[in-house]
């Protein structure tokens, strides 16, 4: 998985793409541990991102606790398979997918 961030002042997006799984989904939680002490909002990009696992899943719930204090977190591009993950498992209720 590859990892992009673009951030303007306290507005953090990270464009994912790859696969968001057991293997990779430690190298998404070290990137937000830096990014989320200040940052006021965070975007998820997941127009490239191919696939997430419940290891994701985990990953990006933590993300949205911390956030959900803040500014908030939104996830965009998202395609029709993550999506059917995200509705299966009840994450499209809880994320803000834009």
């Amino acid at each position: 998985m590859t990892i992009n961030k673009t951030q303007n002042g306290a507005d953090v997006t990270l464009n994912l793409e790859g696969r968001l799984d057991t293997t990779t989904s430690p190298e998404l939680e070290a990137e937000l541990k830096t990014v989320l002490e200040a940052a006021q909002t965070l975007t998820m990009d997941f127009s490239k991102l191919d696939y997430i696992s419940s290891a994701g899943l985990r990953v990006l719930l933590a993300a949205h606790k911390v956030m959900s204090r803040k500014g908030g977190m939104k996830v965009t591009n998202v395609n029709e398979i993550v999506q059917e993950v995200f509705e299966v498992t009840g994450f499209a209720d809880i994320l803000n997918i834009a």
